[in-house]
């Protein structure tokens, strides 16, 4: 699904204009973002969380050359299903 898709079926399902779905789908997004910035902890029940996690900074390779690379420190976003999600995605049903 991608978010053209995801803006359609908000679109469809709440009985809203294409351009208020894609105004709800951008807020979300935006919202999620503004908050791993900050270093928040989003959870949605029944889904999952969404937090960063630190990289320590360490030393890599470029692939074509070989040649040593120092990679920084830097924060990545990571989610964790939620339970309920897991055995949705694995029994199908609703």
């Amino acid at each position: 699904m991608t978010k053209a898709d995801l803006i359609d079926e908000v679109s469809r399902l709440g009985e809203l204009t294409r351009k208020d779905s894609e105004v709800i789908v951008e807020t979300i997004f935006d919202s999620v973002v503004h908050s791993l910035r900050a270093g928040d902890k989003i959870e949605i029940r029944g889904f999952g969380s969404f937090r960063t996690r630190q990289r320590k900074p360490r030393v890599g390779r470029n692939p074509k050359t070989g040649a040593r690379v120092e990679v920084p420190a830097k924060r990545i976003p990571y989610f964790k299903p939620s339970k309920e999600l897991k055995d949705l995605v694995n029994n199908g049903s609703k």
